[in-house]
């Protein structure tokens, strides 16, 4: 005889089951409350990024830089050289003083807004707000930057993808698209402090002095170049390498901006591209063997593609051109003033790296302070947490040893 106890629990297995059928079929759609909270929150990183069905990426041409006879363009680099034609047109749609077009480009893999962190899409948001109306903006996937090398750089494409890394060919990316196309270029977890269109004042152009050789810095053409200081430390103190860096005065790559075309792009791809040439002749020429793969894996990006490659290549055009002496562009003894040196304008630590806490603040003012023309919230893919980086870190900090380990991580915790 089956007992009650056997009979109650099948009813209730199929009551469970009802009630979670019938849960799923009413339920909210979750997916499409995000998609609404997202365009309500980030309405303009909604229509432009988000809805984008492009090619490449997305990107947004302020109406008054078209016509109607104007193509539609078919990619990311279609619209991209659009605007760069656009932009050369008149001086209005340059940064005043320079001859820098105001076109705005960032990087990220993909266009689905719902996938990225919170901090991204307000960074992006921020600077879709700035660039509303008055410029363009490109944000470049990596189908767009595969595309972009095949038309421009096709004889530095195999070179570019033995990269080993994409945060590398990132590096190197933001290079060559200022070389052709121009513009300012901004990591995607930077938000604008000030419209690009207000970066440069006045004041920002004035002669200066280097202090200790009394040479006047004159100049008075059209600024072609943006560039700030990411450290700034006495050169004769162990300061600067304590708190991570590789030179005293060391410039940022998490923004620049440039006018299309200038030496200086071309300086950081040629030495870029000779180093790599040299690794592959130690491998017979071979570029995606293991063996040079090894090696290239081996060898600091920091120094390879990063913010010591570009400073060095900044250092040596300035100073071939005009004799700088480099620690001149210092800002600890002047308050932090701009500095024009030939076509390229040099920011204190406040234009890209303002806000900085008390330790390593190198004289970075508030985040209101005039000077401050981004932030940024180091939200970079590679700074996750790795031991041995982090073990490094307190060892130069604390006892002023481990000067040469890797600022990098190169493997998941060791």
């Amino acid at each position: 005889m089956i007992s009650r106890c056997m009979l109650r629990r099948p009813v209730l297995g199929a009551i469970a089951l009802v009630v979670l059928f019938t849960w799923l079929l009413y339920r909210p759609d979750t997916s499409v409350q995000e998609i609404s909270l997202l365009e309500h929150r980030y309405p303009l990183l909604f229509q432009r990024v988000h809805t984008n069905s492009a090619t490449g990426g997305a990107w947004y041409i302020p109406p008054g830089w078209t016509n109607e006879t104007d193509p539609i363009p078919e990619s990311i680099v279609d619209a991209a050289e659009q605007a760069s034609r656009a932009a050369s047109s008149t001086a209005e749609r340059h940064i005043p003083y320079s001859a820098i077009p105001l076109i705005v480009h960032q990087t990220w893999k993909n266009t689905r807004v719902d996938t990225w962190p919170h901090e991204i899409r307000q960074s992006t948001e921020r600077w879709l707000r700035v660039v509303d109306g008055q410029m363009a903006y490109f944000l470049w996937d990596d189908e767009g930057i595969a595309e972009f090398i095949r038309r421009f750089e096709p004889g530095l494409e195999e070179q570019f993808y033995a990269l080993p890394s994409h945060v590398e060919q990132s590096d190197v990316f933001r290079v060559l698209v200022s070389k052709w196309f121009g513009g300012i270029y901004a990591d995607i977890d930077t938000e604008p402090l000030q419209s690009p269109a207000a970066w440069i004042t006045r004041a920002d152009i004035a002669p200066w002095q280097d202090r200790e050789t009394g040479h006047v810095y004159n100049f008075t053409n059209p600024v072609q170049g943006i560039v700030g200081l990411e450290a700034d430390c006495p050169p004769d103190s162990d300061i600067y390498w304590r708190m991570g860096y590789l030179l005293p005065t060391q410039l940022t790559q998490w923004a620049f901006a440039w006018a299309p075309g200038h030496p200086v792009l071309q300086t950081f791809i040629d030495h870029l591209f000779g180093e790599l040439q040299t690794v592959s002749d130690h491998h017979a020429g071979e570029l995606q063997s293991k063996t040079t793969q090894m090696e290239l894996q081996g060898m600091d990006p920091i120094s390879l593609t990063g913010p010591v490659a570009f400073t060095y290549s900044v250092q040596s055009w300035l100073g071939a051109t005009t004799g700088l002496r480099w620690n001149a562009l210092s800002g600890l003894q002047d308050g932090g003033r701009s500095k024009l040196v030939a076509d390229v304008l040099v920011l204190p630590i406040t234009g890209f790296s303002p806000g900085r806490g008390k330790y390593g603040n190198m004289g970075s003012k508030p985040i209101t302070d005039p000077s401050a023309r981004l932030l940024h919230r180091a939200q970079g893919s590679w700074r996750a947490f790795n031991l041995r980086v982090e073990y490094g870190k307190f060892c130069r900090t604390v006892f002023g040893r481990c000067r040469y380990w890797s600022k990098v991580p190169k493997g998941l915790l060791l």
